[in-house]
């Protein structure tokens, strides 16, 4: 959002919202508003928005300046301004772009007195450098990016333009990071990959980890998150990807364009996620798989072979020894048509042989009973 609004010290007025970002505006659009807060706390000066026409209930004691209401809902009386739109969910995540540009104080540039420029690294002269930021030799920091304080930029690490690494995250040597990206505080970019093979007593002998990570523009990576370096080939993080806190993504791990991953997922080496997937908080996904555009995993979810086609999919499997693990895996793969063929023998042998056999199961002393009259 580069647009600058009228006004905009005192607040965005809802007509410069509307012509911004559209919707239709019923009311007064020389109302301002400084602003978000939920339905049920806003105040004059604030935008709230309802979600979903179900939950107009909440428009009860909203005391909001503006609300942004789905189209053609026309139930949001008494309301300076309303603003109608396909997707108030969206259209908030837009404008609260656009209010926080507002109320962050301008960036400044140059560099804090404590950091460490190496004389070989090509910062440009409208980015910040804070305090105790280390940048080594050859790296390159773009147009009006912001390295925050304890931040640490590798040898031949690139952070492009307008991005932003927040107080202790750490570029590694030779990684890329694209444009308009944020790193929070703490995230890791770069660091070696799990890789070990085992000589003949079984002791670990370290691979050298001699990739890149790659990450394109519009990319989140939240607070604690690592993103290690690839073996030998690169870690590569498609444009507009978002990732949580706590998130594990190993060596030579790809993720496709806008995909979303959610906190404390772990994503072995080798995966290959593809664009527009969601994977739910928690999920664990095995090395050397695929997963296919589009595909949701929900949380807690553990992905042991690939998805190649795109759908919803949900569910684990209780810690067992592999070997026995594998085989109920297998046999839980076809759970749904045994059921289907139990239903059908049941359908064949009648109700009262099914009745039989769940009280005999049950351990009922009837069907004993029973089963013994009906012998001869």
């Amino acid at each position: 959002m580069n647009s600058t609004p009228s006004q905009a010290g005192k607040g965005l007025p809802v007509a410069d919202i509307v012509a911004q970002l559209g919707g239709v505006l019923c009311g007064d659009g020389s109302v301002t508003v400084l602003r978000f807060a939920p339905l049920e706390r806003a105040q004059s000066g604030e935008v709230a928005f309802l979600a979903r026409a179900a939950q107009a209930r909440l428009l009860r004691d909203c005391r909001a300046s503006c609300v942004i209401v789905p189209e053609g809902f026309d139930e949001a009386q008494g309301f300076a301004a309303v603003i109608q739109t396909a997707d108030p969910y969206l259209y908030y995540a837009r404008l609260s772009q656009w209010l926080q540009q507002l109320q962050t104080p301008p960036s400044s540039r140059g560099r804090h007195a404590s950091a460490c420029v190496d004389a070989s690294a090509r910062v440009a002269d409208d980015a910040w450098i804070d305090a105790f930021a280390v940048i080594e030799a050859d790296a390159v920091v773009g147009p009006r990016a912001s390295i925050g304080a304890g931040c640490f930029v590798g040898r031949g690490a690139v952070v492009g333009a307008d991005s932003r690494m927040l107080a202790r995250s750490v570029l590694m040597h030779e990684c890329i990071l694209g444009q308009r990206c944020t790193l929070h505080p703490g995230a890791v970019v770069g660091a070696d990959g799990f890789g070990y093979a085992r000589d003949a007593q079984g002791a670990g002998v370290r691979i050298a980890q001699t990739g890149r990570v790659l990450i394109g523009d519009d990319v989140d990576i939240g607070a604690n998150t690592t993103v290690d370096r690839g073996a030998l080939d690169d870690t590569v993080i498609g444009d507009g990807v978002k990732i949580d806190n706590l998130v594990q993504v190993a060596h030579n791990v790809r993720i496709g364009p806008h995909t979303a991953l959610a906190g404390c997922v772990g994503i072995a080496g080798s995966a290959r996620i593809g664009a527009y997937c969601f994977i739910g908080g928690g999920a664990g996904i095995a090395g050397h798989l695929e997963i296919a555009d589009h595909t949701v995993i929900g949380g807690m979810s553990l992905v042991s072979r690939s998805v190649r086609q795109a759908g919803h999919y949900t569910g684990a499997f209780p810690l067992d020894q592999h070997q026995n693990w594998s085989a109920n895996a297998a046999a839980l793969r076809h759970l749904a048509q045994l059921r289907e063929r139990i239903r059908r023998l049941e359908s064949q042998l009648g109700p009262a042989a099914s009745r039989q056999a769940d009280a005999g199961k049950a351990g009922d002393p009837s069907a004993r009973s029973t089963t013994a009259h009906n012998q001869p």
